[in-house]
């Protein structure tokens, strides 16, 4: 009975990691570790290199369909302009056309993969279209109103943070369309990955309009170009609002949404913002709160989705204007300065279902670093204080393993003499167990109970941006990235060897090939995982064999 319930015990934990992660997988948009990695579609663009352009809340509450912006005159493509501003953290590229800021090149995160050698987190080529937009809408017919697709003036101005100065700005001027006209201005900052962007309307006309204003991400919906098939993380859009906290929405939900379809989000709040999610960084368009706002998410063509929010400009009579103020973070999930930003920003830094326990953790984690300045060794340190927490607990489990392994010879020998015997045999090692006091189960509850906390950190350090470029000793300089000699997995594979050894074998000579089998072919992929995270694995397992060690020595084991 005990070898079937150790065999149920690792068949089930086995298949529940396994199903688990394919889980999350499917979950979070990557492929299904049973399927094929689809490969990226290309992505295509009009003449123009535009989108459609939302539909105005009330058209959308009656389930209009989605208007399609007319495409510009050749003349009116070659008359954009494009402007570039350069702060000491971001290269900034806007297009005329619209105002658009469609390339984003973030000057402290290198990306060997890009032709600039920097991350490009906003880009318009034939292999990626990711920009913000934002425009006018009202209840006419599209493009009586400066939207995206509106070929604006430029105003002059630095184009390069100098020394002394501490921000730059871009501003555009439309002309009016149907007696209104439009003005955005960019104002970036000297080491901030926030942008404050204003729209100012001008009612030139005759009467007054009420319009909206419209914010919205434009991404295609191709993976990460380093995305990983041992381990997955969340891309695509998510909304935030007081009321229905943070939604994740997946591509593939937003490609199978039919016109009239329910939105598995929520559409309308006084408060709240909407983002662009990716591994390590985001884009999110922030508002101003106790503003009414609705939010959408739609698909703009095929393999182009967008999510976004309309916010009401208010009456506008003539000869008057009204401006309307918002912020676009464009950067790195730097956990202390999102979540200064905005209420609920810091979700964007993906935790997935142990959050609960991720958050706290990586404030411990932040606090050794601010102590030992390397991430690498913080990581150690954190694994230490985590197995000094568990000690007492490890130390059960271990005694209960070590009173097995002693046990062992004579379950084996009672297993030889009674093997035809089932019913006596169980009898007799219940006999032995009450006898030498030992629990069967006693190794596995502790190891169940402190297994949260580490698959919690797993994805701290999955999901910092932290540990991107960070080095930690020698060979390792980026523990983001798997280590390039393989020598952190092969003293990982090494150390789950030595502890497999230290365990108890099970009788069951099939189930003690598999106590052999399971942990080599788990640390096979931990060769292709970032080194940060088999770093913590390692220093793990080290402690756990320094702690079953000297508990079987005091069994008088070590033999």
């Amino acid at each position: 009975m005990t070898d079937l319930r150790r065999a149920l015990l690792w068949g089930v934990f086995s298949i529940s990691l396994v199903m688990l992660w394919d889980g999350w997988s499917r979950h979070t948009g990557q492929p299904s570790m049973f399927d094929p990695k689809p490969a990226a579609r290309s992505v295509p663009l009009a003449a123009n290199g535009t989108s459609s352009v939302p539909v105005p809340a009330a058209s959308a509450a009656a389930g209009a369909a989605l208007p399609v912006a007319s495409s510009a005159s050749a003349a009116a493509v070659s008359a954009a302009e494009k402007v570039v501003l350069t702060t000491d953290v971001v290269k900034a590229t806007f297009d005329s056309r619209g105002g658009t800021l469609v390339s984003i090149e973030l000057l402290k995160y290198a990306d060997p993969s890009s032709a600039s050698g920097h991350v490009m987190l906003f880009d318009q080529s034939p292999q990626r279209h990711y920009m913000a937009e934002s425009g006018l809408i009202g209840t006419g017919q599209p493009g009586t109103l400066p939207d995206h697709t509106t070929l604006m003036n430029v105003v002059a101005g630095d184009r390069t943070l100098g020394d002394g100065k501490s921000e730059l700005q871009a501003r555009f001027e439309s002309t009016a369309a149907d007696g209104v006209k439009l003005v955005k201005t960019y104002t970036l900052r000297r080491g901030d990955y926030v942008i404050d962007v204003q729209h100012e309307v001008l009612n030139q006309g005759a009467a007054a309009v009420s319009p909206q204003l419209y914010l919205q991400l434009v991404r295609d919906g191709n993976p990460l170009p380093d995305a990983s098939s041992f381990y997955s993380t969340f891309t695509g859009p998510a909304v935030y609002s007081e009321a229905g906290k943070f939604q994740k929405i997946e591509f593939s939900d937003i490609e199978k949404r039919k016109a009239g379809d329910k939105v598995d989000h929520v559409t309308s709040a006084e408060d709240g913002w909407v983002a662009m999610v990716q591994h390590y960084f985001a884009a999110a368009w922030l508002p101003g709160d106790k503003v009414q706002r609705e939010f959408f998410s739609r698909k703009v063509s095929d393999n182009l989705y967008a999510v976004g929010m309309l916010l009401p400009v208010g009456e506008v009579a003539p000869a008057a204007s009204r401006k309307i103020d918002a912020r676009l973070f464009v950067g790195p999930q730097e956990e202390k300065r999102i979540e200064a930003l905005a209420p609920g920003l810091d979700l964007v830094k993906d935790y997935g279902w142990l959050t609960i326990l991720s958050k706290p953790l990586f404030w411990l984690l932040h606090k050794l670093h601010s102590y030992i300045g390397n991430w690498g060794w913080a990581i150690v340190a954190l694994v230490v204080l985590l197995k000094a927490a568990f000690y007492w607990l490890n130390a059960s489990a271990y005694r209960s393993m070590g009173k097995m392994k002693a046990i062992n010879p004579k379950v084996q020998e009672l297993r030889e003499r009674l093997k035809d015997k089932p019913q006596q045999m169980q009898q007799e090692m219940m006999r032995i167990y009450r006898e030498e006091k030992v629990n069967p189960l006693g190794g596995c509850l502790p190891i169940f109970v402190q297994m949260p906390f580490f698959i919690a950190l797993y994805w701290v350090l999955l999901s910092s941006v932290e540990m991107r470029g960070a080095p930690w000793v020698g060979w390792v300089h980026d523990l983001s990235v798997k280590d390039p000699y393989f020598i952190l997995p092969l003293l990982m594979t090494a150390t789950t060897v030595l502890q497999t050894w230290l365990n108890p074998t099970p009788p069951d000579p099939i189930q003690a090939k598999m106590m052999w089998i399971m942990p080599l072919a788990f640390s096979v992929m931990f060769f292709f995982f970032p080194a940060g995270l088999v770093l913590y694995w390692f220093t793990n397992n080290l402690l756990s064999i320094a702690q079953q060690w000297m508990i079987n020595r005091q069994l008088g084991l070590n033999k």
